[in-house]
């Protein structure tokens, strides 16, 4: 991914997050699913395939569900269809609709494994692939399917860019979550796929919870409510306390008003005491893929014994009174919880930890 500057509608500079590599080619055969969103999905699925493929041959292609968060789907190639459109020519003829609908991807992604069980997408705004895990868990605990292809995709386009400057929640420089001198987000992009079942892991997901505590639109409640509810859902989920929790992965969007509620959220439920810090300067803030994203960080993180996200906070603002990872620590505890929340107070909590720990 590489840092870039882009000039908005109404003239002002934002940063963004871009995949700058070249993204793989979709079979031939399903050339109807093309779209840049599609092939960075394909570019995380082809990271698992084996496990799979391995697990269609032990459960069958009934009984495999996908379940993928987005926000965006495949707007851009629509963007880019209807610039074709207004210099006077016809739309391109690999253009269709249905490239834009947000199960698209879910569609792509069991058309690409031939998978015959449920697949659909979730749509929560920035809270949508971590929702994918709740839906996920709640599949495999009544015995509907076996196996579960969960994450989340998103990539940038002019529609959400320009929607979150009009709600002037865009910086124009490399966002600073937790700072004094925070003033919103940098938009990235991104694609993280996860297989989830019953199956013995090393890592596993402990728990999930959420809210929707509803307070506005686009603003959340001033003293995390929501946020305070949907981690202690997950805490009680995953059947473990404050206490378990050895690191937090905020939110952090680096606007006023969440990285304020999140601290007061974070400071009732688990204190001073455990490490917090948000990776969104390192991703950006990828929108319907942000959870996914984020539980992938909290995988290798205990998957590789790595040590924690530094938050590299120049100036920590009066208004947080958390403990930020200010330099290099490991995990202290059992379990990484990890928070996004969402427009309309569309909140969730993951908690990823040693299996048998």
């Amino acid at each position: 991914m590489v840092v870039d500057k882009t000039i908005l509608n109404n003239g002002r500079e934002t940063v963004i997050g871009h995949i700058s590599e070249p993204l793989p080619n979709l079979p031939q055969a399903l050339h109807c699913f093309d779209s840049r969103n599609n092939r960075l999905a394909l570019s995380a699925i082809q990271r698992i395939e084996p496990q799979i493929r391995e697990a269609i041959k032990q459960y069958g292609s009934d009984r495999i569900a996908v379940v993928i968060g987005t926000s965006t789907s495949g707007i851009l190639d629509g963007e880019l269809a209807l610039e074709k459109k207004l210099e006077g020519h016809a739309f391109p003829n690999s253009y269709h609709y249905r490239k834009q609908e947000l199960g698209h991807c879910s569609d792509f992604v069991a058309a690409y494994f031939g998978l015959t069980g449920p697949h659909y997408a979730v749509s929560t705004a920035c809270s949508s692939s971590g929702r994918v895990f709740i839906t996920a868990q709640r599949l495999l605990k009544f015995g509907l399917v076996d196996a579960v292809i969960v994450g989340g995709v998103d990539t940038i386009c002019r529609l959400t860019l320009n929607g979150f400057s009009s709600l002037e929640a865009l910086s124009s420089k490399h966002c600073l979550p937790f700072d004094a001198d925070r003033d919103g987000i940098n938009i990235g992009e991104a694609a993280s796929i996860m297989l989830l079942s019953h199956s013995p892991a090393k890592v596993a997901l402990l728990g999930a919870g959420d809210s929707s505590d509803a307070h506005h639109i686009s603003a959340p409640h001033p003293e995390g409510i929501g946020a305070e509810e949907a981690m202690n859902n997950a805490l009680i989920n995953a059947g473990l306390s404050a206490k378990d929790i050895g690191y937090i992965n905020a939110h952090g969007t680096a606007t006023p008003l969440n990285d304020s509620m999140e601290s007061k959220a974070i400071q009732r439920c688990f204190g001073g005491r455990v490490p917090v810090s948000s990776t969104k300067p390192l991703t950006g803030h990828t929108l319907g893929a942000a959870s996914a994203t984020e539980a992938a960080i909290a995988w290798h993180i205990l998957n590789y014994d790595l040590d924690l996200p530094i938050q590299h906070c120049a100036k920590k603002a009066q208004d947080i009174h958390i403990s930020l990872v200010e330099s290099p620590i490991k995990l202290g505890g059992k379990a990484i919880l990890s928070n996004s929340f969402a427009f309309g107070g569309n909140n969730v909590s993951l908690i990823f930890g040693y299996a048998h720990g």
